[in-house]
């Protein structure tokens, strides 16, 4: 049992830390190739903080682990708005852009609810099981090529804004950084996954949980840094932005790329925490429109928080 939660803990640092070294040497190869901070943020940085969830989902889905691949993306996305949110609006109200309120938020709120009907074969279609397939995870990708789409086109109109200037690193180190960084991600992904699924094992928790909360959290850990550092420095489109996108990568890429490599087979029982991400993007559009316009206040991230340890003390009930 401790050699599993060293497993899980080591992986997740793994994660983290390769996430990062592959977002910096990705990022300074591209500069050095010409390529805008604006557009390298948009992309690199937004694959980098993704790549832990993206890692751990491939591994799961390899193993069978299918309640942690979806229980991962699922617990990410809640985790995502009622915890990281929460939190960077308790330190500073943020307020959201125009596009942000009217164009990304819907399509976060649309990823899920998409998720929500794929995932109910049995429901909507009277089969004898319910699963994520190659079909299914084919569209996903087709939606994400769309996000794609949309963020270079809002870069190439100047409508986002950059987080600041590319560190530049000499091409040898950039390298190491990359390498370095996508090892750690292998590495840290099949810990993680191994680690979880003894720890489901030992305690006789179901995957989901261990997916929905320790895994979930762990891999959002990297947004949590940007959005909480993003809110301290009062820069508010960064601190949304990035969770947005994050949640819209989760679902169009991750569960996408993962369907793709293999069938995930769903549980019914995660349409709950399918519902709860459904009502958390729903909340998060509605707040633009109570109190101050546009803006995520203190009290409205207070009730995100407490939102979320509801959730919790609820998965813990449930197993």
């Amino acid at each position: 049992m401790i050699f599993s939660i060293l497993f899980l803990v080591a992986g997740l640092v793994l994660l983290i830390k390769g996430a990062d070294w592959l977002v910096d040497g990705a990022s300074s190869l591209a500069g050095r190739f010409g390529i805008s901070a604006l557009v390298i943020g948009l992309t690199v940085v937004a694959f980098g903080t993704s790549a832990p969830e993206f890692i751990i989902n491939i591994f799961a889905s390899v193993n069978g682990a299918t309640d942690i691949a979806i229980g991962n993306v699922v617990g990410s996305n809640i985790a995502n708005i009622l915890l990281i949110l929460g939190i960077s609006s308790l330190i500073f109200p943020l307020t959201v852009t125009r596009g942000t309120v009217w164009k990304e938020i819907p399509l976060a709120l649309l990823a899920v609810l998409i998720i929500a009907f794929m995932a109910n074969d049995a429901l909507l279609e009277g089969k004898g099981f319910s699963e994520i397939g190659l079909v299914d995870g084919l569209v996903l990708l087709a939606f994400f090529s769309i996000f794609l789409a949309y963020v270079i086109a809002i870069s190439k109109n100047g409508s986002a804004k950059s987080e600041g200037p590319v560190k530049q690193y000499g091409m040898p180190v950039s390298m190491v950084l990359c390498v370095g960084g996508l090892i750690c991600l292998g590495v840290g992904g099949k810990f993680v996954v191994d680690g979880a699924m003894a720890i489901a094992q030992s305690l006789g928790l179901s995957q989901a949980f261990i997916g929905l909360t320790v895994v979930a959290v762990g891999t959002s850990l990297p947004e949590l840094a940007t959005s909480v550092t993003a809110a301290r420095k009062k820069n508010s489109d960064i601190a949304v932005g990035n969770i947005v996108g994050s949640n819209i990568f989760n679902i169009f890429w991750i569960l996408g790329a993962s369907a793709v490599i293999k069938p995930l087979v769903f549980s019914p029982a995660l349409n709950a925490d399918i519902a709860i991400g459904i009502v958390s993007s729903f909340l998060l559009f509605l707040f633009m429109f109570v109190g101050a316009r546009h803006t995520l206040e203190r009290w409205q991230g207070a009730f995100f928080v407490v939102a979320y340890a509801a959730y919790i003390l609820y998965l813990l009930m449930r197993g």
